[in-house]
């Protein structure tokens, strides 16, 4: 088959966008250039030189989850970098290495195999394939299609989630439900929460979102983004990455970016607006943005841990005990999660919807 010709504007958002070949079916293509919609304006690109490289994020071995300096450690780290990496979890290595192939499978699957999974082709609201990030709202398209699969219950996951990658999704899910479950008492413990209840867990993570992230090879990286500069709206972020890197967080140093290298068996956490809200600014949700790269397709795995969207989200009434004032208002999950999804990725702009 011939590659098709795609020049003029409306032409690839028709291909990309409205025909659901994404932008792994424009890479397909063979393009030497990366189209004009996908060109990220100056301010907005990376500056090698606002790039630290003798700062890391913490990496923290937790083995044993019983020990207080692992805690410490932890909450440590989601005060001060909001980011960090963590090693002997209990997740298999073999179950994140065989998720990560899948992932690869399912996007390397003929185009019309893909589309199936499109919103307005898929069986079930549990399993979604998108390009970009909110392509009605960009100014700027970014370098990534991604495949939503909600983490109802293994029934329903067995029952749609697509064949190339259901079985490693489901098995990497049950065991990463309980490194959440983990993280999340850990945190919430150093806010003065003794239990996590059932009304705090739909609070938490009522909802479990696995996205398979998909950056094909591109011709510009540097000129485009894998995903722009924003925060998460999640509670936290479970996030399993290749080999390839690309993903840069927010450093402490004004206007910096650290490297987030590629830890082989590691899961990268990340604290998202909504834990900051819960904690009233003790956590802090922090800003990062991801890279494709020129030679390969990279491939990265988030779980988001999110409320359940009627969930009403504000500070914690443990933390308000100590006679804190609140920073922010109560919200109901679904009404940031819309908000969130509104524009283009900006930053930490979408935490001013919560702010008193």
């Amino acid at each position: 088959m011939s590659a098709p010709m795609i020049s003029i504007s409306s032409d690839v958002i028709d291909f990309v966008v409205h025909k659901g070949n994404g932008v792994t079916g424009l890479a397909e293509v063979g393009l030497q250039i990366v189209p004009d919609q996908y060109i990220q304006p100056l301010e907005e690109r990376l500056d090698p030189s606002k790039v630290e490289t003798d700062d890391s994020i913490p990496i923290i071995d937790v083995s044993n989850w019983d020990d207080p300096k692992v805690a410490e450690s932890i909450c440590d780290a989601a005060s001060k970098w909001g980011f960090f990496q963590i090693l002997n979890h209990g997740v298999p290595l073999e179950v994140l290495e065989a998720l990560k192939n899948a992932a690869r499978t399912f996007f390397e699957l003929p185009v019309e195999e893909r589309k199936k999974y499109l919103r307005e082709n898929s069986p079930s609201q549990v399993v979604c394939l998108s390009t970009s990030f909110s392509p009605q709202a960009e100014k700027v398209l970014e370098w990534k299609d991604f495949l939503t699969l909600l983490w109802v219950s293994e029934n329903e996951a067995s029952a749609f989630w697509p064949p190339a990658c259901k079985d490693q999704a489901i098995e990497y899910m049950k065991k990463a439900e309980l490194v959440i479950r983990r993280l999340l008492e850990v945190l919430l413990k150093r806010l003065g929460v003794k239990e996590i209840d059932k009304a705090k867990e739909y609070m938490l993570m009522g909802e479990l979102r696995l996205n398979l992230n998909y950056y094909p090879r591109c011709p510009n990286p540097d000129l485009t983004a894998g995903v722009g500069c924003h925060s998460d709206i999640s509670a936290i972020t479970v996030l399993l990455q290749d080999e390839t890197g690309g993903l840069y967080v927010r450093g402490t140093k004004e206007d910096s970016w650290i490297h987030v290298p590629p830890v082989e068996g590691a899961l990268v956490i990340n604290i998202g607006d909504v834990l900051q809200i819960l904690s009233n600014d003790k956590y802090k949700s922090i800003e990062h943005r991801a890279f494709a790269n020129r030679d390969k397709n990279r491939v990265s795995i988030p779980i988001f841990v999110n409320p359940g969207s009627d969930a009403i989200v504000g500070p914690l009434q443990e933390v308000l005990e100590s006679g804190q004032k609140p920073i922010y208002k109560q919200v109901v999950f679904s009404d940031y999660f819309k908000h969130f999804f509104s524009k283009g990725h900006d930053g930490k702009k979408t935490m001013k919807f919560a702010k008193i």
